[in-house]
């Protein structure tokens, strides 16, 4: 049976589809057949980071509805051949998703995968509440800004009271946070919370901190997991995710401000 893993936020704009390509992409590349989908139904951009746009002809509600096979709407990825992406639809609103519906979708696929991550819609609304309900790890994405972090909050109290681990009182749902955005130098500054400061009000398990980098817009220009780019600082910071999540102990990176040499501090570079 496969282990589904939401990748969630209390608000947008935070990485959530970056952090879902790049965890699916990592886990396919050591190995796990892992599939990924798309539950915000109406935009749809995971495709688009994952550079298959052009190849959807079926998508998750198609699947539903049953107007489509599952095998007919996955993408199998050029780059691995462990990892399929499920795309959401961009004709069809969020109540095209069904509890039943999904469960049926999510059931299929675990008969044939070991991973399944959901890239969830940002807040409660019906795709987000959908992809959280039938979870067993919870990987809450947030920025360390003090109103991302507060939402984050938030979601944490949904996930663990209305998922059906909750429902059925079962082992609870694993929780993770994953911090986005981060800036050593700002943090110095005074303008954005450090790693111990969002620890203090969250109290999750730190999965890791993704350093603020051009690489990520760049990558997801180009439709390529930033994962897949070990040259930078973000794709590194990634793979150390995805190597924790698998139960490897590693020491957080990239949270700390880099000293100048000594030539840097006196011609400042």
């Amino acid at each position: 049976m496969a282990r589904t893993i939401v990748i969630t936020s209390g608000k947008g704009g935070v990485g959530k589809t970056t952090t879902a390509a790049s965890i699916a992409m990592g886990l396919a590349q050591k190995g796990h057949r892992t599939a990924v989908i798309d539950f915000d139904v109406g935009l749809r951009n995971l495709d688009l980071l994952m550079g298959c746009e052009r190849r959807v002809v079926y998508d998750f509600v198609n699947v539903i509805n049953g107007e489509a096979k599952i095998n007919q709407a996955l993408i199998r990825d050029k780059r691995s051949e462990n990892l399929f992406i499920l795309p959401a639809s961009q004709t069809r609103d969020k109540d095209s998703l069904t509890q039943d519906g999904v469960g049926r979708v999510l059931e299929d696929l675990s008969k044939n995968f070991d991973y399944i991550v959901c890239d969830s819609p940002a807040g409660i609304e019906r795709g987000a509440t959908l992809a959280m309900y039938y979870a067993d790890d919870a990987i809450v994405v947030t920025n360390p800004e003090i109103s991302s972090v507060r939402d984050s909050d938030r979601m944490l109290g949904i996930l663990a009271s209305k998922s059906r681990r909750a429902e059925e009182n079962d082992e609870p749902i694993r929780e993770y946070l994953l911090l986005s955005r981060y800036s050593p130098k700002r943090v110095h500054n005074g303008d954005m919370l450090s790693v111990d400061d969002v620890q203090e009000i969250l109290s999750t398990n730190l999965l890791g901190v993704i350093p603020e980098s051009q690489s990520v817009l760049n990558a997801s220009n180009a439709g390529t997991p930033i994962i897949m780019d070990q040259s930078s600082d973000a794709g590194q910071a990634y793979l150390d995710v995805v190597s924790r999540y698998l139960g490897d102990d590693l020491p957080q990176r990239f949270i700390e401000l880099k000293k100048r040499s000594l030539f840097g501090r006196l011609f400042g570079g």
